[in-house]
Order: structure tokens, then sequence, then C-alpha cells
């Protein structure tokens, strides 16, 4: 049995976020780039990614390192998705990562899963915004999210509401009655309401090779990001326009 097992989420739901995870920063695709960063990991025991078995999602395998498996799963939700992929891998615990979020931080998911660790009862860690919520809800887009296996399995077997069933985590941390909860702030450098790194739309993508054309491949850690956009003040107040308007819509 893994100690602890990395799944990158590669399930996407719009025509725009398809092709968003085509495009390329240097030689690699987006997807390639999110997966290769999960696997440079040191506190992961392997690396597997998680997709639709349907045709729109038939580009994922094309994309994705050989030397990482891809599950395809007919199962109708992202939750019996991620269920799926733990009657196939037995693990005891998970990092979840989105795979469209191409600063996702080694070093930030290391640490994450040390302080889950330290928790010997901890169910569900992830890092924190200021306001309290798991930065999975925010668009900071650095952070991965970790997971016992037994609570995810719980999870399958009580989750009903349609909102629960196609956010893999959305009951974990919305019951803090039914499950240990760690959450650990995430970076203030970065938890701010004028920084924007998820990539959701045209903007973002410009925005990300922006970073990335800035910094290059191999300084692309938060600490470096964080310093760079301290530098770009245009930068960030169109980050902060695209929040608010994400926000209000």
């Amino acid at each position: 049995m893994l100690k602890t097992l990395g799944i990158v989420q590669a399930c996407f739901g719009s025509r725009d976020s398809r092709c968003l995870v085509n495009r390329r920063l240097g030689s690699r695709s987006l997807l390639e780039w999110v997966v290769r960063r999960v696997t440079d990991c040191a506190r992961l025991d392997g690396v597997i990614v998680v997709a639709c078995n349907r045709e729109e999602h038939a580009f994922v395998s094309e994309l994705v390192p050989a030397d990482v498996p891809v599950l395809l799963s007919e199962q109708p939700d992202a939750l019996r998705r991620f269920g799926r992929a733990l009657e196939e891998y037995s693990t005891e615990a998970v990092v979840r990562v989105q795979g469209d979020n191409p600063f996702i931080d080694p070093g930030l998911i290391d640490r994450l899963i040390t302080s889950a660790e330290s928790e010997s009862n901890c169910d569900y860690a992830s890092y924190c915004c200021r306001d309290g919520r798991p930065a999975i809800l925010s668009p900071l887009g650095i952070c991965a999210e970790w997971f016992r296996a037994a609570a995810l399995r719980k999870a399958v077997r009580s989750a009903k509401t349609a909102a629960d069933r196609e956010h893999v985590t959305r009951y974990l941390y919305s019951h803090p009655e039914k499950f240990n909860i760690r959450l650990i702030p995430a970076p203030p450098e970065l938890d701010r309401e004028d920084i924007r790194l998820t990539v959701d739309m045209e903007e973002d993508w410009e925005h990300a090779l922006t970073i990335y054309d800035a910094l290059g491949p191999e300084a692309l850690d938060w600490q470096r990001i964080a310093d760079l956009l301290d530098h770009q003040p245009a930068l960030r107040k169109r980050m902060a326009h695209l929040n608010r308007v994400c926000a209000e819509g």
C-alpha cells in the first residue's frame, strides 16, 4: 500500500478549459506541466491522472507523460471517479491537484503532507485564505488538498447533493462535525485580493505566460512568483479586476 498518492484531476467541463490545457508553456502542454510539477514532490509515493472516459477527453492521455498512469473513469461524477481511483490504487492518503493550475508548488505540497501527517487523526488538510476558506475555493491557484482515503470513501457513500458529488472534497471540508479538518494559512505574500494564479479564462493564460517568460521554467516557486508580482502593479491591477468580476458573476 502507498502512503500518499498524488492525483491530478483532468476532467474539464467546458470546451474553453479543454483548449487551455492544450496550450503550451515552453515545450510542454499546460496539463503536462502540472503533472511534472506534481511528480517533483518529495513526499508523494506515486502520481496518477484521473480523467473522464468520454470522447471529448480522449486528448488527455496524449498530453500526460508516458511514465504517469491515466485512469479513464466512466463514473458519472467527480467524487465517484476518485472513489474508483482508490479501488485501483491502494493508498492511505491522497493529494488532489487540479490539472489546470500551472503554478502548483511542489514545496507547498510537501509541506501540506508533513502538516497533515503530524496530526494522527486528520481527515482533510488544505491551505486556507485569510477569510478562513480553503484556498481551493479562491483564485490563488498554487495549493493542493490532502485527505485520508477512508474519509473520501465515507464521502462517496454519504454525499447526496449534486454539488457535493461534482466537487471532490466539498463534502469533506463542509462537514467539520464529521471530519477532522486541518487548515494551514496560505503564504500571505500571495493571499491577496490582487493576486490570481488560476487559469480559467484567456486573460489568465496571458498572465501565466507573462510570469513564465519572466522567470523561466526553473524558477517558478511561489516565493519568486510573489516577488515578481510585487514589482508588477499593472499586472496585479488586472488580476484584482478579474477577481472582482468572477466574485460578482
